[in-house]
């Protein structure tokens, strides 16, 4: 059984202009994503900066999401690590204040080994019982989880349930769908493959997208998978320019510029990240027009 299907945010951590959390904020937007039909919370990933916050500030802005969520859609928590031991500890925090899944980014830097993977993932799979989604992002980590390595463990960890997939090879996501025979629930980590990762038995997304569209994105995964696949298509189509915009910078950059001109005061990236330079602001702006979410 899927921890979801359809859209889950991987949603944006609001911050105040002295750099603190935003929980009012993110209060706002976890409100607005369950009224948009959202299907899950992906909490402290990528785009909700997880890089530069520290190790209560993580573990806050969970047990905050988890408490504002109360049991309407599943939370799911970033809590992987280029160190397994503290993946192992905020895994069982994670678990401890009640999240319905983890998020487990390959090991950064490091550049384990596929044997080094199985081990890695396997060791904080092995520590928690709540379901655990690997997230395969090699342009990010320098480390790309190889189809055969995934099907081991989807295969042989039990709760290791699932993938986000963002090499953005489809080939290599076909033949992990071949090997996995169906012991593995494939997430699109890329926007613009929704559709054709879905075409290959994906169930669904890890969306920057919805942060700014959630219905869209929602809608889009529904339309396939309830199988109006034209209409899905069409959907993906659709969206390119925008979900191009928001990927025009490093993510999250752009997304954060995109829902700060929704209203939404969730504030700037935190350093390294800088705020999105006046070209791409004014490209983002136009698609975000052209896609009627401004």
């Amino acid at each position: 059984m899927a921890i979801f299907k359809g859209s889950g945010v991987a949603i944006v951590t609001p911050m105040k202009d002295n750099g603190d959390v935003n929980y009012e904020v993110l209060d706002e937007i976890l409100e607005v994503q369950i009224a948009g039909s959202t299907d899950a919370i992906i909490i402290c990933g990528t785009t909700g900066e997880s890089a530069t916050l520290n190790g209560e500030e993580h573990l806050e802005v969970i047990r905050h999401c988890v408490k504002t969520v109360n049991g309407r859609i599943p939370v799911i928590a970033g809590t992987g690590s280029n160190d397994t031991a503290f993946g192992i500890e905020l895994s069982r925090e994670a678990e401890n204040v009640g999240v319905d899944g983890l998020l487990l980014v390959t090991p950064y830097y490091n550049k384990a080994t596929q044997g080094g993977l199985k081990a890695h993932f396997s060791a904080i799979a092995n520590a928690v019982h709540v379901p655990c989604i690997m997230y395969n992002v090699p342009s990010r980590t320098g480390t790309n989880i190889q189809p055969e390595t995934a099907a081991w463990l989807g295969k042989n960890v039990e709760n290791i349930v699932g993938i986000k997939e963002a090499s953005g090879s489809i080939s290599q996501i076909a033949e992990l769908a071949h090997l996995a025979e169906g012991h593995l629930d494939i997430y699109s980590g890329n926007d613009d493959q929704i559709i054709p990762l879905c075409s290959l038995g994906g169930v669904g997304v890890i969306s920057v997208l919805a942060n700014v569209a959630p219905k869209q994105t929602h809608d889009m995964v529904m339309k396939f998978l309830e199988g109006d696949t034209q209409e899905a298509c069409r959907m993906q189509l659709e969206a390119l320019p925008l979900i191009h915009a928001l990927f025009s910078e490093v993510n999250p950059i752009p997304v954060k510029a995109a829902m700060a001109m929704q209203g939404y005061r969730v504030g700037g990236p935190r350093l390294p990240l800088t705020p999105i330079e006046p070209a791409h602001r004014e490209l983002l702006e136009k698609a975000m027009k052209d896609y009627g979410v401004l």
